[in-house]
């Protein structure tokens, strides 16, 4: 595999950057790196599914893939009695993912190095949060959608964004398979918000 976000020790020369943005009404800055995903500014599928997002305000979340951070740190303001869980494979990443924790000044978040669920088999959550790996291969995605399904609470949600033209009509087959429902919250610009629920 080609040498890209989706690698444990991607080998690509550093190129810090601080990036400002508004996410769900609060103004957040996040240091980004050569080597993560969307490294030049919050990507706009992760947008168009923080703008969907509902969470309770205690719940327990995961974000799968969290790259640098915006989704995990952006759903833990809006769960501020709760606790956010991020994860990546990509060691860098989850180093920036800690650092803009601090930056933004969350204290119910923490991230760590997992490949897929590996580093979380022991906890469970009300809500997964997924911009999934597209360029890991359909495998990948759909064993996000399975195994993650395992980690949900009952009545807990997988949120799912995903474009068009990248896979969404499988994914959403396969959510449904796993799930036994789905639905399409939105759709903007080609990308498509699922939310799957588990069953009570």
């Amino acid at each position: 595999m080609s040498d890209h976000y989706y690698a444990q020790s991607p080998g690509t020369k550093h190129d810090r950057r601080q990036i400002e943005t508004m996410l769900r009404g609060h103004q957040l800055r996040f240091v980004t790196d050569a080597g993560v995903f969307s490294k030049t500014g919050v990507d706009f599928g992760s947008r168009v599914l923080l703008d969907a997002l509902e969470l309770g305000e205690s719940d327990r979340i995961l974000d799968v893939g969290c790259g640098y951070g915006p989704m995990g740190i952006a759903a833990a303001k809006l769960a501020p009695g709760g606790h956010v869980t991020m994860i990546d494979i990509n060691e860098r990443a989850v180093a920036l993912a800690n650092e803009n924790i601090r930056l933004n000044g969350v204290k119910n978040a923490t991230a760590l190095q997992s490949d897929l669920y590996a580093g979380v088999q022991d906890r469970r959550f009300d809500a997964i949060l997924t911009n999934p790996p597209i360029r890991a291969g359909k495998e990948v995605v759909h064993r996000v959608f399975e195994e993650g399904a395992a980690l949900l609470n009952a009545g807990g949600s997988m949120w799912v964004v995903i474009q068009k033209k990248q896979g969404a009509p499988s994914a959403e087959a396969k959510l449904e398979a796993v799930f036994g429902n789905v639905e399409e919250v939105t759709k903007e610009k080609g990308y498509r918000i699922f939310r799957a629920m588990k069953e009570q």
